[in-house]
């Protein structure tokens, strides 16, 4: 590791040095922020047309599919609240550099991982890595392009949402290669490995908040999370879409990979990571370019709801166009409602409340991707596949028509139901 990396986390200047750096413009800095946290998450997600297979091959079941999904949820939870600041005290570069080292790590224990276990250690170490890189990610493009906020959330979206559509995709490719698995995880480790030499030997810019020797620690330690008092609504809103939107993506990235491949006859793993990554891919692409009043919050819900039930039933019936159909439309649904709700809640907030109430609204929208999952894993195992999958469709379907209800009523009251985007 180079020398300046190794003082920017240790929160001491960097000492002159004669090792080779380079001192790129903004342009060439966004692309390397933006390339660095796309291959984290194409890394994190690479494994989701992988787990019909895995079930076979470590008996894992359909319980142990979600453990070992969940476990990456549970640890960038973690790791978001207790290292998500890091970055403003040893520097954006320093924290992207130890994102992609750990990543690494869990990309490598992932590929020769030979029971639950090890897969929970690997994804969880992948876990770890995207929370470091989260927050250093969406800081560096906020402070590369300072009169630009909408463009720095477009891009930080870009990269985020990018990398998880993709990562299904690119996973199925892969793993058509001789080696199966371990193929596709040590060319992601290639791939993080020919990031990290441009990132970890460029000049980095100062941290903004070097800490004191005495208050290194204390500056490290994980910081408070809370409820504004002034937005309650609008958080719980914000918070609730989020939770149940990744409850159905949760669903979309584990299991429903192994479920439409054996109700369509789906052999290629490409079809299968294409198939999963389809409604995560329509979410970024609609967040970026549909544009509208905030009635889009009730007619997303409504729609991802629709998409799921929707989903369930072309299972049943064997009906793979209405299959993809349903996806875009949930993924659609998705990607408008949670836009709104997330943006109504933060611009409700004041800016020094802004990063604790983004923070919170994760911690609970994360949740969504872990409990309801591992709760379908279970039914599953318990009383098959088709009616909890079937019975989990119609309660997220509840969910969204109530939080559309909600929605509707709340957005009249506080007359917020017309105002454009």
């Amino acid at each position: 590791m180079p020398v300046s990396v190794i003082s920017e986390l240790r929160m001491r200047p960097a000492a002159a040095t004669r090792e080779m750096t380079w001192n790129p413009g903004v342009t060439a800095r966004l692309v390397i922020t933006v390339v660095v946290s796309f291959m984290l998450l194409v890394g994190a997600n690479l494994a989701t047309p992988l787990y019909p297979h895995l079930q076979t091959e470590l008996n894992l079941g359909p319980m142990g599919t979600t453990i070992a999904f969940s476990s990456y949820v549970c640890s960038l939870m973690v790791f978001l609240l207790a290292v998500g600041h890091w970055s403003d005290h040893i520097g954006r570069r320093a924290a992207l550099v130890l994102a992609v080292l750990v990543s690494m790590a869990g990309t490598f224990v992932f590929a020769y991982a030979s029971d639950l276990t090890e897969l929970c250690i690997g994804r969880g170490l992948q876990g770890a890595g995207v929370a470091l890189a989260t927050g250093a990610t969406a800081a560096a493009l906020r402070e590369l392009l300072p009169t630009k906020p909408a463009w720095a959330s477009r891009f930080t979206l870009l990269a985020s949402s990018g990398g998880v559509a993709f990562g299904p995709f690119f996973g199925g490719l892969l793993a058509a290669l001789p080696g199966g698995r371990t193929t596709v995880f040590m060319t992601q480790l290639v791939l993080l490995l020919i990031v990290l030499i441009p990132l970890g030997t460029l000049q980095a810019r100062p941290a903004i908040g070097i800490p004191s020797a005495g208050q290194r620690t204390k500056a490290l330690a994980p910081r408070r999370i809370g409820i504004p008092r002034e937005a309650r609504l609008h958080f719980w809103m914000a918070a609730l879409v989020g939770f149940l939107s990744f409850a159905v993506f949760g669903f979309v990235l584990s299991l429903a990979p192994g479920y439409m491949a054996n109700a369509f006859d789906l052999d290629a793993l490409w079809a299968i990571g294409l198939i999963a990554g389809l409604p995560l891919g329509v979410s970024a692409l609609s967040q970026v370019v549909v544009r509208g009043g905030n009635y889009l919050l009730p007619l997303g819900l409504i729609l991802l709801g629709a998409g799921t039930v929707s989903l369930s039933f072309s299972a049943t019936q064997g009906s793979l166009p209405v299959a993809v159909a349903s996806l875009a439309i949930l993924g659609l649904g998705q990607g408008i409602a949670f836009r709104t709700a997330f943006a109504l809640c933060v611009d409700a907030v004041s800016t020094e409340l802004h990063a604790q109430t983004v923070s919170a609204i994760y911690l609970v929208t994360y949740l969504g991707s872990a409990v309801p999952v591992i709760a379908l894993g279970w039914a599953v195992g318990r009383f098959g596949e088709a009616p909890s999958i079937f019975v989990f469709s119609i309660l997220c379907a509840l969910a969204g028509a109530l939080l559309a209800s909600w929605a509707i009523f709340w957005l009249k009251q506080s007359r917020h139901f017309l105002r454009v985007e």
